[in-house]
């Protein structure tokens, strides 16, 4: 992979990510209009790699809080709202932790066809949009129960359909309980770290096992970009994202999924 390749191949992973649009169907987009392959599993956990430090870095005040009330919780040191919150997160990551490694091989050889992501894109992105118009409410993050934390992670395990957007679908469940849309893609952007974190584990211990040659100038490059691209999409995600709603994803999200189908059909 040439390293022009490999930074647009970043810059595409890096500001698709964490937005409700699935980052792999704009690499499925990239292929078509580029003509170049698949990057391989090994250059796919560095972008990765790139996007949890972007987000663990951006969130790291709340992280570096929620993690000592917590550790204080389950030590006797008292139980407060940050405790409460790093409880719920690890109980929505559960869901989809459990299903992904039950389905994630079925998922990816039964249900990787364009035909389905697009029409997942478009499906999945009518129900954010709905939710948004319809259901969005006043509760923030620290609102959250049992109930809502378990609905909420359910969700997260729908993104083993290609085109559905992790972030997609995690916001849409959010609003559907009734949170605002920071309050829901917030929650969505925390969640995001362990599952993440877990994902690339196992697929590093995979590139590892496979004796892969990597060229390490081209994957520095990938991950710096990386991290650039998901800081700058973070920040301003959540900067406009009360000013500007999930409708302009929702038309994204419809029109990217009818492009590929009338590409693939």
């Amino acid at each position: 992979m040439d390293a022009l390749n490999a930074a647009l191949l970043a810059l595409v992973q890096g500001l698709t990510e964490f937005l409700p649009v699935s980052s792999q169907a704009h690499l499925v987009l990239y292929a078509l209009i580029t003509g170049q392959d698949y990057q391989g599993l090994n250059f796919d956990v560095i972008l990765h790699f790139g996007s949890l430090f972007a987000v663990v870095t951006y969130f790291r005040v709340e992280l570096v809080t929620m993690t000592r009330d917590w550790l204080g919780a389950i030590t006797g040191h008292g139980h407060t709202p940050n405790a409460q919150l790093a409880w719920l997160i690890i109980l929505a990551t559960l869901p989809a932790g459990v299903l992904g490694l039950m389905f994630k091989d079925i998922a990816e050889i039964a249900l990787r066809s364009p035909v389905i992501m697009a029409s997942a894109l478009i499906g999945f992105g009518l129900l954010l949009g709905w939710a948004d118009w319809r259901y969005r409410g006043h509760r923030v993050e620290h609102d959250l129960g049992v109930r809502d934390a378990l609905i909420i992670g359910f969700a997260q395990a729908l993104a083993l359909i290609p085109g559905t957007s992790r972030s997609g679908i995690t916001i849409t469940a959010g609003l559907f309980l009734g949170m605002t849309r920071e309050a829901t893609t917030r929650f969505s952007f925390l969640l995001s770290i362990p599952i993440i974190a877990a994902a690339g584990a196992l697929s590093s211990i995979e590139v590892i096992q496979s004796n892969t040659a990597i060229d390490w100038t081209v994957f520095a490059l990938g991950f710096v970009v990386s991290v650039v691209a998901t800081y700058a999409c973070i920040h301003y995600f959540l900067a406009f994202i009360r000013r500007i709603g999930m409708q302009p994803f929702v038309a994204y999200r419809v029109i990217l999924g009818g492009l590929l189908l009338l590409f693939y059909l």
